[in-house]
């Protein structure tokens, strides 16, 4: 059989950086949390990691936890090396503090996630490439070993790991240390062929991470404009996911023909969507507010809905009993201007609790469906 596609070969003999940072901890994520959820964490993380490449690394593949990187007849010195493997640890915790910080759900991916650890492995050699039609991989007896060097012995998962190859070739001496990196010694052997390397544990306190607001949390000195209750017979877990998951949102929303949000990320606080709804586009801030100690709040934010300037929508969610949950929904509304009080007054808030409870009605009937 005649394949229409042409495979080249290339053979590259000056040396080349391979850099694989890997997320410690994933299978075991994966395995024993929700799977959508610790999908879209470890995608926003890998996502982190790219952007936080420095030294005009290639991303040869997305190896489903790891990210596997090089560049062509390139041994970046000491300072460049070290900095780039600081600026990715630095991004990650970052973000995993913000996942911590905002987080609304209470499932095990998202509540587990700042568990999650890095290690980074850093070899050098010659490559050859692999080319088809558009895709040029490398492969070779050093990209071998540098994913075996993910297999080692070294007593942690949050670690920096330098070949003794690589760490010759930039002259940097292999019991280095700094207020972040004091590398030791170790060794391991892989077919028979003993590869030595130096790493170094990483301390997040040691890093300067990103800081983070508290999240856009609300309060009141006022009673909600709007009160809707409702039960529904499933647990509160399952329920607050419908809501704050927008893939169902046009399930039940009414009106709502077109939702936009990001597919990957995690819904918490300070996230958006858009909702259409006719020729008018609302957009939309996840806030939160202080509730009960035994509930659970979903909010919404959205500067943009006729007749008022600003509208506050949460969901509260208590549990009755296993399989029992109580909704309150609780409308807050700014309207400036003597006309949009008087409007709201004659029929804005008739049209708000008519929408809020066809749609409380429409959650009832889907709610079978994605259970």
């Amino acid at each position: 059989m005649r394949l229409n596609r042409q495979v080249y070969l290339f053979l590259i003999m000056a040396k080349s950086l391979l850099f694989i940072p890997d997320i410690s901890g994933f299978t075991h994520f994966v395995q024993t949390t929700e799977a959508e959820h610790s999908q879209h964490v470890i995608s926003e993380l890998l996502e982190v990691l790219i952007s936080a490449n420095t030294q005009e690394l290639k991303l040869a593949e997305i190896e489903g936890d790891a990210l596997f990187f090089y560049r062509e007849n390139f041994v970046p010195s000491q300072e460049k090396l070290l900095a780039q493997i600081e600026s990715m640890y630095t991004a990650f915790y970052s973000h995993l503090k913000l996942l911590e910080k905002h987080r609304i759900c209470p499932c095990n991916a998202c509540a587990t996630a700042p568990q999650l650890q890095l290690k980074i492995v850093a070899h050098v050699g010659e490559l050859q490439f692999l080319q088809v039609q558009n895709n040029r991989k490398p492969f070779g007896e050093a990209v071998i070993q540098a994913h075996r060097l993910l297999k080692n012995s070294v007593p942690t998962d949050n670690y920096a790991l330098v070949s003794d190859e690589l760490a010759q070739d930039m002259g940097m001496p292999i019991a280095y240390e700094s207020k972040l990196f004091q590398f030791q010694t170790g060794r391991d052997t892989y077919d028979d062929k003993e590869i030595s390397y130096c790493y170094a544990e990483i301390d997040p306190n040691q890093l300067k991470l990103r800081s983070f607001e508290d999240g856009a949390k609300v309060s009141f000195n006022c009673e909600p404009c709007l009160i809707i209750e409702k039960t529904f017979a499933t647990d509160r877990h399952s329920l607050l996911e419908l809501v704050t998951n927008y893939k169902y949102r046009h399930l039940w929303a009414v009106d709502a023909y077109k939702i936009e949000w990001n597919e990957n990320e995690v819904t918490r606080l300070g996230t958006e969507h858009t909702c259409t709804i006719g020729s008018k586009q609302l957009n939309f801030t996840v806030v939160t507010k202080d509730t009960e100690p035994d509930e659970l709040v979903y909010g919404e934010l959205t500067t943009d809905p006729p007749p008022v300037d600003q509208l506050y929508q949460f969901f509260n969610f208590k549990s009755i009993s296993e399989n029992e949950t109580q909704v309150r929904v609780e409308l807050y509304w700014k309207a400036r201007s003597p006309i949009k009080k008087l409007m709201m007054a004659l029929f804005g808030k008739k049209a708000f609790r008519k929408g809020i409870e066809d749609a409380m009605e429409r959650l009832e009937e889907v709610l079978p469906q994605v259970k």
